[in-house]
């Protein structure tokens, strides 16, 4: 089959930003669950990891954190309903402290709320001083329900007690409010933490040792990030670290979905609080660029994956403590590792080309999805992440037809529609989606997605019926 490119500009003057996002990469969309190859080969070293020190306990911290929201899934569930694969979990652990890793992030709600559990069993076949463990308050979907300031806390403080119990410690090195800033910002935050006394006593528990570096993941309305920053300055709490989105896309570009990179990190930066990296990658999409932008790296390091460079990026800033990567692949965690032993920190000029590199990603409209999963269980079954990335894929391909007399447009229509099967089973597709709009407020990217899967299944309905 020929793949036949137009320009983008005049597909988009012809069909429309909404057909563009839709249509875009008919030809080649990679299925889901393939890893993708994306790795540069070559030597892994064990003793050249690159660290940071925590100004608060003085941690050495691997400038590579492992994510453990990701974690390989078996096939079919075990009995209990556990999706993860514990064999291969011990496995990617198990390389990653041999070659210098030592933070473990996780939370109660990953991976069906197995992921600390899991976690905590690979880990426990360590020291436990030779790893840095860190998860999360998210009691995130306590807050709107009518439930009483008595019941948030007795909820919360369970659910602490229980991440403690399922990580098989007594003590965790690094604790996080999960997820603030969402929602309906500060009121929210004030009835998860504030009003209920949830801060009070991770505050206590802080003193006491159990948590020893407090902090919060921040997504979405920068008034709470300045907020808590304030508390911090008053010294109402004092926060030895805070989690930020930030890549070479986020830095500056952000503002229609969260708070730029560039104000959070140097907010941070001012107070000499480090900063944890979430979304490097920004949902995997800086490992999936198109042919063109993969091209224009390679003409600069030619045997380094593109993954690496966003990689690289977030480890240049002196503030950061850990990057975090949800690495379900060993390819992908030998290849980061490689990437941060040692860190190369990206040139001025490199900088400037990834910036460059951002601002031409923009043109393709894509959705800003990272798959974290916060929109999910979806009350309808619909498998959001899933959809979204089967979309995202075929925008960066970005081979199109331009119209039904376009040759190859019956196998592209084809390819593209079975593609969308194979990767979305069809009773969690777009035409299920009602409009409920459960999903909106979980979502730290502020996707409008009820009204991103109607475009989608829009288009997928002109494709079946080939209207367009």
């Amino acid at each position: 089959m020929e793949k036949k490119k137009i320009d983008r500009r005049k597909f988009l003057k012809t069909f429309g930003v909404g057909a563009a996002a839709a249509t875009a990469g008919l030809y080649g969309c990679k299925t889901k669950g393939t890893a993708p190859s994306a790795a540069a080969a070559g030597e892994v070293p064990t003793d050249r990891m690159t660290f940071r020190t925590c100004p608060s306990t003085g941690d050495r911290v691997s400038l590579l954190g492992y994510g453990c929201m990701r974690w390989p899934l078996l096939e079919s569930p075990a009995a209990d309903g556990n999706p993860i694969d514990q064999e291969a979990v011990n496995e990617l652990v198990d390389y990653a402290i041999a070659h210098g890793v030592n933070y473990f992030d996780t939370a109660p709600v990953y991976i069906q709320g197995f992921s600390e559990k899991s976690t905590g069993i690979a880990l426990k076949r360590h020291p436990r001083e030779k790893v840095f463990i860190a998860t999360k308050m998210s009691n995130h979907r306590m807050a709107g329900r009518g439930m009483s300031p008595a019941r948030i806390f007795k909820d919360s403080e369970e659910m602490y007690r229980r991440s403690l119990r399922d990580l098989q410690t007594d003590y965790l090195d690094y604790y996080l409010l999960h997820a603030v800033g969402g929602d309906k910002g500060i009121e929210t935050f004030n009835e998860r933490f504030i009003d209920c006394g949830v801060l009070d006593f991770l505050l206590r528990e802080h003193e006491a040792g159990r948590i020893r570096n407090l902090g919060w993941s921040f997504h979405g309305d920068q008034k709470v990030f300045d907020h808590l920053l304030a508390m911090h300055d008053s010294g109402e709490a004092r926060w030895d670290f805070v989690q930020i989105q930030m890549n070479y896309v986020d830095w500056k570009h952000a503002s229609d979905r969260n708070v730029n990179a560039e104000y959070l990190y140097g907010e941070l930066e001012k107070r000499g609080i480090p900063a944890v990296i979430m979304e490097p990658l920004l949902g995997g999409r800086l490992s999936r660029l198109n042919d063109h932008l993969v091209e224009r790296l390679k003409e600069r390091r030619p045997t380094e994956s593109t993954a690496s460079w966003a990689f690289r990026y977030a480890g240049s800033w002196p503030g950061v403590l850990t990057v975090l990567s949800g690495m379900t692949y060993m390819e992908h965690l030998q290849d980061n590792i490689r990437t941060y032993s040692p860190l190369e920190p990206c040139t001025g000029e490199e900088l400037a080309l990834l910036e460059d590199t951002a601002q031409l990603m923009l043109k393709y409209p894509t959705v800003p999805c990272t798959e974290c999963q916060y929109c999910m269980p979806c009350p309808y079954g619909l498998d959001i992440p899933a959809i979204f990335a089967h979309y995202n894929r075929c925008v960066n391909e970005g081979n199109v037809p331009k119209d039904r007399q376009d040759p190859g447009y019956r196998e592209a229509r084809r390819a593209f529609l079975i593609g969308y099967d194979r990767s979305v089973p069809k009773l969690r597709q777009a035409s299920h989606c009602i409009g409920c709009n459960q999903c909106v407020s979980h979502c730290p990217q502020s996707i409008k997605i009820p009204q991103q899967l109607r475009r989608i299944d829009r288009f997928v309905e002109q494709l079946k019926q080939g209207t367009l």
